[in-house]
Parts: structure tokens; C-alpha cells; sequence
């Protein structure tokens, strides 16, 4: 695909003799005489080019206030700016203002060209961290891997430098921590992104079921099996193959896949011929798998294959402080569509502290895919914009009402009355403060709720 390049200057020889030689060099070219033209054209498409060729001294506004305006328009683009005055201030001056480089006329093409070369290839690494961080963020469908803790920072990192590899990589962390989001981000950010990312979970199955939906089978191979299937590693070719839950794959199969990783290659179930396997490995599992090797419940040739880069994925309960960011983004992820569902008309959607409070305090088991359950629940049973407590699930309340870490000793009617009085209290908030629809919700008699609520008046 040929590069496109910008060229403005506002001597015409100059331009279209650069533009014929950058033509010859195989590069698409476009000119402008002048700032405000250039700005114009890049109004219209501000991703319709590579890298920016600008002359410094031009009448009205020069390079300088060119640069300005363009980094504060697009400041993505590469500007290489040119000048007939080559001095360390004029250089100095085009870098402060947000220019890339800068090369003194008159020049040669092979000068220009190496210039290009070192800007278009500082473009592709400025793109490459973009795309990444769009990923982390979810604009490629894996929009839950958020974190400002240290421990998810390092991760990042991690994931940045090994993405464009094809390294075998091995995430490690509890059911729900976000181990399929960090194998898309990998996935999407590495040369094979335009290649299928294929997934499958290695739990609950057999290992004849689990061994045909690996490697696929012929006709005939077994009962059922009435025409040719190709397996994940088939149809991940040239692409990505996560395997979920690798943790649960039976021992005895266990063998063929340690063979494929070292051979690059397999045989369908019930067939005889060899088919390359070229795949990107990611393997994830919920328990750290040297422990299982330690067990003798997984092999250890494969485990090494497997580990050649570790991500030990911690659960939320280990990094509370990116809760409140979590919940913030859950929130902006399924507000809109649950309106639309609810034909909700609210504008806005705003936790309270309390609310806050409770989601920071509860231990999560379930990890972030609870915790973005949570919120999809609180968002579709709140109708007011303004998330309370009550629109909490019990699951989250209970705990946190039971808490009795700190304690060292309690008086167990206290306790049943103090957690009696705030599970009564969140279901009256629930109910709007309908004491009928409360004792619904509680599965109480009415008049046991208010028999109750004068019990536990405050004396």
C-alpha cells in the first residue's frame, strides 16, 4: 500500500518538484501552496495521510503556526518540516512546536527518503500503541480490561511488549478476572490480528469430545460422526487459538497436544494425513498449573511449552482500588442499551458514596464478571438515574452487613438486629417505602414487617 505524503510549500517549483520525485520513490502525493489550504484538505480526512512535508518560511501563516494549529486539530500527524535556514534554533524551534524532524533545502530525494522513512516508521509504533490502548479500553469488543492498580499497569506492559510476538503465553488467575479480554487484547494487537482468534473451553468435556473439537475428524471415525469436521486448530490457522480452561484437559490428551506444539502439525480423528498448524497459542487457567504438575494431574513437558510467558492475572478482590473505575466503566457501557430495552428516558446515571462504599467492601468471588453483573442489574432495576443501595442484590448487601472481621467479641442479638434492621431498610428503599410490596420482597407478613419496625425503633 503506498504511503501518502502531504507536501506544502508555497513556491511552486519546489513543490511539484518534490512531488514528482516522491512519485518516482513510489509514495502517493499531495500538495497545498499554502497553510490554510492544507488545513482544509486535512479537515476532509485527517487519517488520509502519513506524514506531513512543511515549509517553515511561507507567506501569512508559516510553518510554526502550522504546527499549532495541527497538533491541536490532529495530533496524531507527522510533520517533517523544511527550511532553507538550517540552524540549530530553527530545528529547535520546529521540535518545540510539535514537529518530528526537519531537513535543510536544498536536499536530495535520498535524504528526503531516509527522513520519511525514520518518520513513517515512528508513525507505525505511535499506531501500534494507539491500537493497544483502544484495545485495553474496549473499542476491539474486549472493553473490560480497565485498571489503574499497579499490579494491571505492569500487565499492560507485559502485554505490549509480547502482543507482537508468537510467543505461546500462559494466563493464570480465578474464574471472572478477565483472562479471555487479555487474550483478545494480545490477539488484536499482534501481527495475526487480521486472522481468525478462535476459542475453546477445555471444561466439561470428554476427551473424545474435546479431542474432535481440537483437531476435528473424518467421516466415519466414530458413531455420529457422519461427515468431516475441522477442528479449532484448523480454523485458527494463520490466526490465534486460546485454550480456556487448559487446566481441565484430560491427561491422556494432554500428549497430542504437547505434539502439535513441537511438531506444528496433527491428524484429524480417524485420519492418516499430517495438516500444518500455524497458531499463535494463548492457554488459560484458573488454577496455577504448577501446582497441578506438582500433583501429577498435568504433564510437565507441557506445562513448560505452555509457560513460556506468564501473565498471573490477581483477582479483584486484591485490587480494589480499580473498582471505582470499573464501575464507571460498566456504567457508560450499559447505560444506553438498557434504556433502550427499558424505554428509560434518563440522562444520567449517578452512584452515591454509600453505594460506592458497598461495592469497595464486598470480596468479590466472582471477580470483575461479577461485578459488570452487578451494574447491569442495579442499571436495569433503578428507574430515578440515581443508583441507591437498594438497588443492590442481596448477594452484595448480606456480607458486608455481616462483617465481623474486626471483631473481637459481639453480642449475637445485637448483631441479628443491627443486620435485621438494615436488610429491612434496604427492602423498604427497594419498595419506595410501600411497607406492602417490603414484605413482599422480604417473603414477611405484613404486619410481622411492622411488628418488626416497631421492635427495632431507636430507643
Amino acid at each position: 500500500m503506498k504511503k501518502r505524503i502531504l507536501v506544502i510549500d508555497d513556491e511552486e517549483i519546489e513543490r511539484v518538484s518534490i512531488q514528482a520525485q516522491l512519485i518516482s520513490e513510489g509514495y502517493q502525493v499531495s500538495t497545498c501552496p499554502e497553510v490554510t489550504c492544507a488545513l482544509k484538505e486535512l479537515g476532509k480526512d485527517p487519517d488520509g495521510y502519513d506524514i506531513i512535508l512543511c515549509d517553515i518560511r511561507m507567506p501569512g501563516l508559516d510553518g510554526y503556526a502550522f504546527l499549532e494549529q495541527i497538533k491541536s486539530r490532529f495530533p496524531s500527524l507527522t510533520v517533517i518540516m523544511m527550511t532553507a535556514y538550517g540552524t540549530i534554533e530553527g530545528a529547535v524551534k520546529s521540535m518545540r512546536h510539535g514537529a518530528y524532524d526537519y531537513i535543510t533545502k536544498p536536499f536530495t530525494i535520498d535524504e528526503l527518503a531516509v527522513k520519511l522513512e525514520h518518520a513513517l516508521e515512528y508513525r507505525n509504533k505511535v499506531q501500534e500503541n494507539i491500537m493497544l490502548k483502544e484495545a485495553l479500553q474496549g473499542r476491539h469488543q474486549f472493553a473490560d480490561l480497565v485498571g489503574q492498580s499497579k499490579v494491571m499497569q505492569e500487565i499492560f506492559d507485559k502485554i505490549q511488549v509480547v502482543a507482537p510476538t508468537n510467543t505461546t503465553i500462559l494466563l493464570q488467575g480465578e474464574t471472572g478476572s478477565g483472562k479471555e479480554v487479555i487474550a483478545s487484547a494480545i490477539h488484536y494487537n499482534s501481527p495475526r490480528k487480521d486472522k481468525p482468534l478462535i476459542k475453546v473451553s477445555c471444561a466439561m468435556l470428554n476427551k473424545e469430545v474435546l479431542e474432535s473439537e481440537l483437531f476435528g475428524h473424518e467421516a466415519g471415525s466414530f458413531t455420529g460422526a457422519i461427515k468431516m469436521k475441522k477442528g479449532r486448530f484448523e480454523l485458527a490457522n494463520a490466526g490465534t487459538l486460546f485454550l480456556d480452561e487448559v487446566d481441565d484437559i484430560p491427561y491422556e490428551l494432554q500428549v497430542k497436544l504437547l505434539r502439535v506444539i513441537e511438531q506444528k502439525a496433527f491428524e484429524r480423528v480417524g485420519g492418516e494425513t499430517a495438516i500444518q498448524s500455524d497458531v499463535r497459542l494463548i492457554a488459560a487457567s484458573k488454577y496455577p498449573l504448577h501446582e497441578l504438575v506438582k500433583q501429577g494431574k498435568f504433564r510437565d513437558d507441557l506445562y513448560y511449552r505452555l509457560a513460556v510467558v506468564t501473565v498471573n492475572i490477581p483477582p479483584l478482590r486484591e485490587r480494589k482500588e480499580d473498582i471505582p473505575l470499573l464501575v464507571k466503566h460498566f456504567v457508560n457501557k450499559y447505560r444506553n442499551e438498557i434504556r433502550q430495552e427499558t424505554r428509560d428516558n434518563t440522562n444520567d446515571m449517578q452512584i452515591s458514596d454509600e453505594v460506592l462504599r458497598y461495592l469497595m467492601d464486598y470480596d468479590w468471588p466472582g471477580n470483575i464478571r461479577e461485578l459488570e453483573n452487578v451494574i447491569k442489574h442495579i442499571l436495569t432495576v433503578n428507574k430515578t438515574g440515581q443508583l441507591k443501595v437498594g438497588d443492590l442484590p442481596e448477594s452484595v448487601i448480606i456480607p458486608r452487613l455481616l462483617d465481623l472481621k474486626s471483631q473481637g467479641t459481639v453480642k449475637l442479638s445485637s448483631v441479628v438486629d443491627k443486620v435485621e434492621r438494615e436488610v429491612i431498610e434496604w427492602a423498604l428503599q427497594k419498595a419506595g417505602g410501600n411497607q406492602t410490596k417490603a414484605a413482599e420482597i422480604l417473603g414477611i407478613p405484613r404486619t410481622t414487617l411492622r411488628e418488626k419496625l416497631e421492635r427495632l425503633k431507636p430507643d
